[in-house]
């Protein structure tokens, strides 16, 4: 029987180094110094753009909530998902309950980073696989701009998660695998520059590729079929297919820019949906912003249909 005993230590150590290495590989991984020496002190005002174009009042303004009431950003939404329920924080200037006490690089570490001050990490609920691709400076400036922002007092519920989802070291591993600065779109030599602007805001601060795009079974991006929709996070519906592909195919760019300036399709129906808070959030920024993000959306690689074919109903 000693080869038996044999075995049982040769898979006690291996399975006692997988375990030592799977703890390393998913420890917390903060910014590097040459990142951090870019946050200089930002500007409130370019801060305000990047608020909108990141749509931070959807998930943590107070639900229900209207008008200026949306900048109190108290959290408390309900995201009910297949991984369980997630609850934003509140992310208002409190400093107890909220981020009020967060240094510009505690703040930084959590947006391109997925890391909280106390070092734990952050479920990928909050679009920080997005906001990864943004610019330190721009950071820097939203940073600024939410400290103008009021404290509101006053904890959002837990996450109410199942194991294995409830236990955080494990999104270590997950963050090897799908967290990463770089395009998903890898544009040819001589994009021009709208299209560009428009890679960096749909695939940075506008995270729109966290609904439009089908997750695999980790709840990872299938960037092979970016923007092409999914089955919604929440509930039986669909987010559509944005790409050349997809539903608005038929659209031209100033068709694209007009719907988020105005909500307003081109054979005038209205935005509907999860869409309407997206729209009147992008509505803030720019009429350039909005050129740039229909200028991406009509050059990114078409697809057909991320999600399955929909029944239509009998009779």
């Amino acid at each position: 029987m000693g080869w038996l005993r044999k075995l049982i230590g040769t898979v006690v150590v291996l399975g006692g180094a997988g375990a030592v290495a799977g703890w390393a590989l998913s420890a917390p991984v903060r910014l590097d110094a040459a990142t951090v020496a870019q946050l200089s002190p930002g500007d409130a005002a370019k801060g305000k753009r990047i608020f909108y174009a990141g749509g931070c009042t959807s998930c943590h303004a107070k639900p229900g909530s209207k008008g200026d009431a949306r900048l109190e950003l108290a959290g408390g939404l309900e995201l009910k998902t297949p991984f369980g329920i997630f609850v934003p924080p509140n992310i208002s200037q409190d400093a107890g309950d909220g981020i009020g006490a967060w240094s510009e690089e505690d703040f930084a570490n959590a947006m391109l980073k997925g890391v909280s001050p106390s070092g734990e990490h952050f479920y990928p609920a909050f679009p920080y696989a997005s906001y990864a691709r943004m610019k330190p400076a721009d950071v820097a400036d939203l940073y600024a701009f939410m400290k103008t922002l009021p404290a509101v007092a006053g904890k959002a519920p837990d996450h109410k998660l199942s194991f294995p989802f409830n236990i955080r070291r494990g999104i270590g591993l997950w963050k090897w695998l799908y967290l990463s600065p770089g395009p998903v779109i890898v544009l040819p030599d001589g994009a021009p520059d709208k299209v560009l602007a428009g890679r960096y805001l749909v695939e940075g601060p506008g995270h729109c590729g966290e609904c439009h795009t089908p997750r695999d079974f980790a709840g990872g991006f299938k960037k092979a079929e970016w923007l092409a929709g999914a089955v919604a996070a929440e509930g039986s519906g669909v987010m559509p297919n944005i790409t050349p592909q997809g539903g608005t195919k038929d659209w031209s760019e100033a068709d694209i820019a007009n719907y988020l300036e105005t909500g307003f399709t081109p054979d005038f129906d209205s935005v509907g949906g999860a869409m309407v808070d997206v729209q009147r959030n992008i509505a803030q920024l720019t009429a350039d912003d909005r050129a740039a993000i229909a200028a991406y959306l009509k050059a990114v690689p078409p697809h057909p249909n991320g999600y399955p074919a929909r029944k239509k109903p009998a009779g």
